[in-house]
């Protein structure tokens, strides 16, 4: 498997103004993921999960302002940015010369709009969402909506259109596809209907998929067949994929790495072997306790309180008035980017050398001790 870099984001810093206020919902995230890698962004609802990945895709709602940072894409030397020039060009490295960090690649975020519509939505960068029925035409046959999809942005022509939509539709594992071509999307189930979705965001062979929640509107046993699909996908293709979900239960089940969010930053990053075995951050302790486990006793614990609203920055460490650990810096100071090792990261005075030693919660250490056969499990599948 190619280890290059295919996507980095950078500082990015976005905010939604309205006519009463201006709410600053991501304040300042990095990102990268490499060829063939599943990141999963974990965090509770309005941690800015989405609006990260919206903001990849060109689709942010009205409104929104981009204040700062870059979407940069490393793709094909020949892919042109609209402009003429290959791929971006952001630094100036020699031919033959190694190039480093944005030297070889487009920032989408200032890519010409009508240049990344047609060249990096749906063509190099796909989305699959999180309702199957907002995402398919319900006056259109499943046929009629994948085959516009290949023509749209794929190359192939005439019959070859069909041909492609019967492949892609017995590929995410849709039986007798050439009938179901013929159907429309009320005729399927809320699984069927996930598998033709993920269809056409495969349509025009992708290398980066992101998944925003897809299993969120299934039942739990077909959720598991969704992850596998997905799993299977990207394996088997050599996708790069972004997964976004607020359930960290299933996270052990798709990604190599995890990126937790709360209130539009990164609080913690690393292996899922880092953040389930080794969580640092006490956002993560409490999204890990929340989850239910079947060995464990007593009432499911849930993190008290609720995240904030960023109509005003938060001073001091966005987590601190939920924060049980809280110290006093956390309500004056926002704590940096601590490094654990060289692949796990969190953002809490809690790892400053002049902090007390704090424990973690005993429901915590529970679930460590019943995720670590799961998460062994999953990670031997995908060795």
């Amino acid at each position: 498997m190619e280890n290059r870099k295919i996507l980095e984001i950078k500082d990015l810093d976005i905010s939604f103004h309205s006519t009463t206020e201006t709410v600053h919902a991501i304040r300042g995230v990095d990102l990268t993921l490499r060829q063939g890698e599943t990141i999963a962004l974990v965090g509770e609802s309005g941690s800015g999960k989405s609006v990260t990945m919206k903001a990849v895709m060109g689709i942010l709602p009205e409104g929104a302002v981009i204040n700062k940072g870059s979407v940069i894409y490393y793709g094909p030397d020949d892919l042109k940015n609209g402009s003429g020039a290959a791929p971006g060009k952001i630094g100036n490295a020699a031919p033959g010369e190694e190039q480093s960090d944005g030297d070889n690649g487009v920032d989408l975020l200032k890519a010409d709009k009508e240049w990344v519509r047609r060249n990096m939505r749906g063509r190099r960068i796909a989305m699959v969402f999180q309702d199957p029925m907002t995402s398919l035409n319900p006056t259109m046959t499943i046929g009629g909506q994948l085959s516009l999809a290949i023509s749209s942005h794929g190359e192939e022509k005439g019959y070859r259109i069909k041909e492609r939509a019967v492949e892609l539709l017995r590929e995410v594992g849709i039986t007798e596809p050439e009938r179901r071509m013929k159907q429309y999307p009320h005729e399927f189930s809320g699984g069927m209907r996930q598998r033709i979705v993920i269809a056409m965001a495969l349509s025009c062979n992708p290398e980066i998929l992101i998944c925003d929640e897809p299993t969120t509107a299934l039942d739990v046993t077909i959720q598991d067949r969704i992850l596998e699909l997905i799993v299977s996908l990207q394996q088997k293709l050599s996708l790069s994929v972004i997964f976004i979900t607020h359930n960290l239960g299933v996270v052990a089940k798709v990604a190599d790495k995890v990126c937790v969010m709360y209130a539009g930053k990164v609080v913690e990053k690393g292996t899922v072997i880092d953040v389930f075995y080794d969580p640092r951050h006490p956002y993560t302790w409490g999204l890990l306790s929340a989850i239910p486990g079947t060995g464990l006793k007593g009432d499911l614990y849930s993190i008290p309180g609720t995240p904030p609203y960023l109509s005003k920055d938060p001073v001091g460490d966005a987590f601190a008035p939920r924060n049980p650990y809280a110290l006093a810096i956390d309500f004056k100071a926002e704590p940096p980017m601590f490094r654990i090792s060289d692949t796990h990261y969190a953002a809490t005075w809690l790892l400053d050398e002049r902090a007390p030693k704090v424990k973690r919660p005993a429901e915590l250490e529970e679930h460590i001790k019943e995720m670590r056969k799961e998460v062994a499990e999953y990670v031997a599948l995908r060795e």
